[in-house]
């Protein structure tokens, strides 16, 4: 096991894998992954700092969400979209859990639902794949992440994880091509470290 892990990180294997990652473009497309994710933050933080000073007070609605809704209805739905294609920018429920009084504890139990909500789509990309017309019907729609996802692995799971890469979708298609399910929950386990960069912006903001 020692030998295998020197050889990992041995110098003949690590030109393999930048010749390897520099043929199949991985560097080309981690740039403009990176660049779209620290756009899109961007926006979102000037959409909220927007909000706030020109059109209504945002912390009156995030209040009125605590208010209104018990955590439980809140963390359901949050779930589900995590699930289901991440229907929702995680970034809002972040912004909510700020307004609570453990906001780290919510931000904590955001970040659980959301690698489970992982999880699960992994299942259901497993099940759906033994349905031949379904899966290809899937397949069609997320072709170029199952692309992605076979070239670079756990690499492309951990993008998924910490970028705008939805990770329910790669998470399905880990599922579909029966992606190894314990290096899949290893790499997934990033999706905590996009929660604490993200709270430590929007707590700080709000």
């Amino acid at each position: 096991m020692i030998k295998n892990l020197l050889y990992s990180f041995s110098p003949r294997r690590l030109a393999i894998l930048n010749r390897y990652y520099r043929i199949t473009r991985f560097y080309s497309f981690l740039k403009n992954t990176a660049y779209k994710g620290g756009t899109l933050t961007a926006i979102f933080v000037l959409l909220l700092v927007s909000l706030e000073i020109f059109l209504l007070d945002f912390n009156i609605i995030l209040n009125n969400l605590v208010t209104i809704y018990a955590p439980k209805i809140i963390y359901t739905v949050f779930l589900i979209s995590e699930t289901v294609l991440g229907l929702l920018p995680p970034e809002v429920f972040i912004a909510w859990a700020s307004k609570l009084d453990a906001p780290w504890v919510a931000l904590f139990t955001l970040a659980s639902l959301s690698y489970v909500g992982g999880i699960i789509a992994y299942f259901l990309g497993t099940r759906l794949s033994l349905i031949p017309s379904v899966k290809n019907y899937i397949e069609n729609k997320i072709q170029k992440h199952i692309i992605n996802l076979r070239k670079w692995g756990g690499i492309f799971v951990f993008l998924g994880a910490v970028s705008p890469i939805p990770h329910s979708i790669v998470s399905l298609a880990s599922g579909l091509i029966k992606y190894n399910f314990k290096r899949y929950l290893l790499w997934s386990l990033f999706r905590y470290m996009r929660f604490i960069l993200y709270a430590s912006i929007i707590f700080g903001i709000l």
